[in-house]
Order: structure tokens, then C-alpha cells, then sequence
């Protein structure tokens, strides 16, 4: 270092004269301790403001150009109510997804997610790990012909060629799913309703290929479809309606909306959605899967930012891929997770540029139904307000099935429909029918029926499948002149809260929300997905079990899905066939302590009520 002269300066900063003349600048490096005692009081008065402005509910909201009372980053604080949260607790429970709010909810919000005992834990792994030395040890046997491959594989012709099938990918699909294969894709040959007809069949080569045997396994107890009113029916005003719209309008129209395939049907069913809904105006697709997946690239693009729940549908996902936007995850329902999303967001901006996003989309799911956990809509809303951001809610299972009106989640905790800005549904589930549904703004309906995928290329939905829907929204409506619509709701509710109780009395551990008419009930081990099925089958009961990597791998499970068709004698025998099956293949892991017994048919009904 050169010589040079000390000068009065403040204590962060030291300057010296070099030879040359010139004033040098340095910052003074502090020692290890005072920085790391600097660092930590900084930090502590940044958590004390943003605990300050939570309280008080300062939020930065962008400012419109021309503003003279904005800061330097272009936000302006704006106060209103929001409460601290409170934290949430229930004995016997995993950690909750954050707290909760509980000052924005007209109603106890109670979700049960049992930890995983930490044996069973252990023996799940020990069984995927087993499974997986048995998968490679049966591989080298087919390569060497010591065992009859049935795998598609590439000749050896073309070998040289770029590969159409990858055989290390389909490792799980070969050894672990073919196991248990005959768990699913059974065809069912009548309507689907709270029972149904099986074909039966078997297999001769460990579930590759089935055979027919030409019998019919009658009167299964069908716990596994989305009829949640019961609409999934060849008898009632629903069919005789799709019957008079098959011999009016045909089967199908063998056009798109934009073309020649926009008839006064689909005119009217979209006003008919757009009045339930409670929303300026809506329009119908085909399809519910596309109703995500080609929507979506028409909302946002690059430059927007979507922060999507971890557990979000499929078609939401690809959806987001295919937008081009860049997308972030926040944890299952975490208000906290999404908030520090959305802060980062609007302090950060986009990556190397930090310019603003141009749009923040939110996306979550009325009810999910891989878990049966119901969004925390009020909390969603008030951070999207507070952030001014958009929200996208999928009510493919809320719809119908949710809210003393059936109108969803929003009906549910009694919100406002506009403070949703795109209103999505499938009429795949509740309506009995079949494609979906987008509501909003008559601006955002009209833009998309331009520039959506889903709109411009599809084919029209068929008049009959239309018809039915109208027909059963306007019963769920009342606008039938009687009280089916009510009276299917109620049913649904008190099936629900009557079947998730009993499961727990049982000791099953059973996830998700006391309203959802999805209870999700947790098998765990591997082996137990596909005996499960089995017993319940041999009880002429039919349910769906899931597995890795449709769950995480130590969560298997077996999702029941409640119907309004479903009578008290329908819930109760599969009750007993569950608890036998529970016995044999011991599945009762919870460890909360369990109520007393049940006080009898009237109690029952009267508890249901209040």
C-alpha cells in the first residue's frame, strides 16, 4: 500500500493520497463480529416493519404513470383490515399449512392430515426398495429370455435409429403398476351411478393381457366415481331432456363455435352458467382438461408470472408450460409460502431485469382431489387483493358439490364472485355431463373466445351433452319447480360428514376436510394398494386406489368419493366391508384418541344438523 495520509472522514469510510496526487476512497472492513452484530439488527428491524405493516395492513400496490406520490419502485402503500393470523392446532394432526386467519372465515375451517408413524414409513420404503431389486432381478431374466418379456422393445434392426420407446423410464410401469393392473380400467357396463355393472375378467400372464369370461358382476356399490348429486342417470328429467335435444339437434355438430357449430343451445347454456355462477358472463368448451390447458396460454405469456399450488391439476400444469410464463410453486395451501412468493415478486420483478411482471396469476382448486382439502379461498382473496394480483380458481370438484347453494367454494365461505377474476369448472363431475366452463368479466369472455385454443379449434359440444347440463344446473337452481336441487345437496352433505366420521371411528387415517366429498383414506405400503381393491371387490364394493407417483411414495391411498345417490344402507355396507378389510390387512394406523360410542339414529341425525 502506498503512503499516504489519514483523513477525517466517518467511521465507515477511509481515504488516502496516493503518490499520484489522487484522493482514493475505501470502505472500511469492519471486523467479523461487528458485521455479523450489523447484519443481525438489520434483520431485526425489517421483520419488526413487516410485522407493522401486516398488522396495520400497509400493502405496495403499482402506481398508474403520472403519479406524483409513488416511490422510487413505482409502489404506493394502501391500509385496510386484515388482522394477524392465529395459529391452528389440532390434537393428533401433522403440522398445518401455516396459520390461519380465522377473523376472514364466516365458519370453523377444519382439515385433519394425520402424521405418517414413523414404522410404517420405514417398511413403505423397505417394500419399494424390495420391489425395485425384484424389478431389476426379472429384467436381466427377460434380457436373457430366462422369462418371457410381453415389453415393447426396438428391434434389433433398429437399433442404430433414435429410439421410440425408453426402457429404463418404463422401469415402474413394468414391474411395480403391472402388479397391480387389474386394480384398474375396468369396464363398467351401465350407468354409473350409486351401482354398477362390471365386466369380468381375468389374466393368465400376471395382469399384461385380459380375457373376458362373457358374466357381469351386478349391483357394485360404486364408491369411486364423481356423481356427487347423482346426475349420472338414465331415468329422471335429465334423460328425457338429452333424449328430446339427441332427436332435435343430432349426436354431434362437426363444427367449432366460430364456424358453424354455435347453436342456441350453447347460447343458452352459457347464460345459464354465467346467472349460477353469479359472474357478468361465461363461456362453455368441450372439453375439461382443455378448459385448463388451452385457456391458460391465452391469459398470461412471458414477461406474467403464475405462482401455482404444489398439488394443482395436470392440465393446470401443462396449461402453465405451455403459457411460456415462468411459474413458482408454494406449499398446499401455505398462505405464508404464497405471500413471500407474491412479496418477492413485486421487490425482485422479473430475472435480470427486474422490470415489473406484467401480470401475477394465482392459480388454485376449489377442492383437490388427490388430498380432499378445500382451498382457503378467503385468505387466497385477501392476499390477491392486497397484492394486486389475479386469481384463477379451478372449481372442477367444488362446483356443485360445495356451498349451501351448490355454486362451489366461493358459495362455500359465502364470498363474492367478482373477487375471483376467472372462474373455471368442469361439468364432468356434479352435472353428470361432460366439458367445462370459464366465467368472469364480459371483457375476459369475449377476449377468449378470440384467442383461445380451446374456442377457435375445437369442435362444439354435442347438443344432448348440453341439454343435460342445463337440466340439471336449473334443478340444483330450483328453477324445476321442486326441491330435488335441495334435496340432493343436503344428502350430499350429511353422506359425507356420516361416512368421514365412521372411517375415523374406525381408526383409519383419513386426510382432506370434514366437507369434502372426497375422503382420501392411506394405505401407505405398496402391497396393500392392489389387496385392497381386490377384497373390496370380493365385497362387490368398487373403489380406486392410488399410488406413487400419482401420491408422494409413502402415501398410497385409497380416495372415496361421495354421491347424493348413496343411501344410508349403501354407506353403511361398505363401512362394514372396509372395516373387515382394514382388520385383515391391518390399515388402522391412526393414533387419535377415539370418541365415544354412537348415540344412535336420531342423535346421529340431529348432530348432522346442527
Amino acid at each position: 500500500m502506498p503512503s499516504s495520509s489519514l483523513l477525517l472522514v466517518p467511521p465507515h469510510v477511509v481515504t488516502y493520497k496516493s503518490r499520484a496526487g489522487s484522493i482514493r476512497v475505501i470502505s472500511w472492513l469492519r471486523s467479523s463480529d461487528q458485521r455479523a452484530e450489523q447484519k443481525k439488527k438489520k434483520k431485526k428491524e425489517m421483520t419488526e416493519s413487516s410485522t407493522a405493516k401486516l398488522l396495520n395492513g400497509d400493502a405496495c400496490h403499482p402506481t398508474s404513470n403520472g403519479k406524483n406520490h409513488a416511490s422510487k419502485n413505482g409502489y404506493v402503500k394502501n391500509h385496510c383490515l386484515f388482522q394477524q393470523s392465529q395459529k391452528y392446532h389440532r390434537l393428533g394432526a401433522k403440522k398445518q399449512n401455516g396459520t390461519i386467519n380465522s377473523s376472514l372465515y364466516k365458519k370453523p375451517y377444519k382439515e385433519s392430515y394425520e402424521e405418517t408413524p414413523l414404522l410404517v414409513a420405514v417398511l413403505t420404503y423397505m417394500g419399494y426398495g424390495i420391489l425395485t431389486i425384484f424389478g431389476y432381478l426379472r429384467d436381466f431374466l427377460r434380457h436373457w429370455n430366462i422369462e418371457k418379456c410381453y415389453v415393447a422393445r426396438e428391434r434389433d434392426e433398429q437399433k442404430d435409429f433414435v429410439p421410440l420407446y425408453q426402457d429404463f423410464e418404463n422401469f415402474y410401469t413394468r414391474n411395480l403398476y403391472m402388479r397391480i393392473r387389474d386394480n384398474w380400467n375396468r369396464p363398467i357396463c351401465s350407468v354409473p351411478g350409486a351401482k354398477m355393472d362390471l365386466v369380468e375378467r381375468v389374466t393368465y400372464n400376471y395382469n399384461w393381457t385380459f380375457e373376458h369370461t362373457g358374466k357381469v358382476v351386478k349391483g357394485v356399490i360404486n364408491m369411486g366415481s364423481y356423481n356427487y348429486l347423482g346426475f349420472a342417470e338414465n331415468t329422471g328429467a335429465c334423460y328425457d331432456a338429452a333424449v328430446e335435444a339427441t332427436h332435435a339437434y343430432g349426436v354431434g355438430v362437426g363444427s367449432t363455435r366460430c364456424e358453424l357449430g354455435n347453436l342456441d343451445i350453447h347460447e343458452d347454456l352459457e347464460q345459464l352458467v354465467a346467472r349460477f355462477l353469479g359472474v357478468e358472463s361465461a363461456m362453455a368448451f368441450g372439453m375439461g382438461f382443455a378448459t385448463n390447458s388451452m385457456n391458460i396460454p391465452a391469459l398470461t405469456g412471458k414477461g406474467c408470472l403464475i405462482l401455482s399450488d404444489e398439488l394443482n391439476h395436470a392440465s393446470l400444469v401443462l396449461g402453465a408450460r405451455l403459457s411460456g410464463s415462468t411459474i413458482r410453486v408454494f406449499r398446499h395451501n401455505n398462505m405464508q409460502s404464497l405471500e413471500k412468493l407474491l412479496r418477492d415478486a413485486i421487490v425482485h420483478g422479473q430475472p435480470r431485469t427486474h422490470r415489473p411482471w406484467k401480470k401475477i396469476l394465482i392459480v388454485v382448486e376449489g377442492i383437490y382431489s388427490m388430498e380432499g382439502s378445500i382451498v382457503r379461498l378467503p385468505e387466497v382473496v385477501a392476499l390477491k387483493k392486497r397484492y394486486k394480483a389475479y386469481l384463477y380458481l379451478d372449481e372442477a370438484h367444488s362446483i356443485g358439490a360445495l356451498g349451501p347453494n351448490g355454486k362451489g367454494v366461493v358459495d362455500y365461505f359465502g364470498l363474492d364472485p367478482n373477487d375471483v377474476d376467472i372462474m373455471m369448472g368442469t361439468f364432468t363431475k356434479s352435472f353428470g355431463a361432460a366439458g367445462g366452463y370459464i366465467g368472469g368479466k364480459k371483457d375476459l369472455i369475449d377476449y377468449l373466445r378470440c384467442h383461445s385454443h380451446s374456442a377457435v379449434y375445437a369442435t362444439s359440444m354435442p347438443p344432448p351433452v348440453a341439454q343435460q347440463i342445463i337440466t340439471s344446473m336449473k334443478v340444483i337452481m330450483g328453477e324445476d319447480g321442486t326441491s330435488l336441487g335441495a334435496d340432493r345437496l343436503k344428502q350430499l352433505s350429511e353422506n359425507t360428514k356420516y361416512f368421514r366420521r365412521k372411517l375415523r371411528e374406525m381408526g383409519f387415517i383419513i386426510y382432506g376436510n370434514d366437507d369434502s366429498p372426497v375422503a382420501p383414506l392411506m394405505l401407505y405400503m405398496p402391497a396393500k394398494i392392489g389387496a385392497f381393491g381386490r377384497e373390496m371387490m370380493k365385497r362387490n364394493i368398487g373403489t380406486v386406489v392410488v399410488g406413487f407417483p400419482a401420491t408422494p411414495i409413502i402415501e398410497s391411498r385409497a380416495r372415496f368419493c361421495i354421491s347424493a345417490a348413496h343411501t344410508r344402507e349403501m354407506l353403511d355396507t361398505a363401512l362394514e366391508a372396509i372395516g373387515e378389510v382394514g382388520d385383515l390387512l391391518q390399515l388402522k394406523y391412526s393414533r387419535r384418541e377415539q370418541p365415544g360410542p354412537s348415540l344412535g339414529w336420531m342423535s346421529e341425525e340431529s348432530l348432522l344438523q346442527d
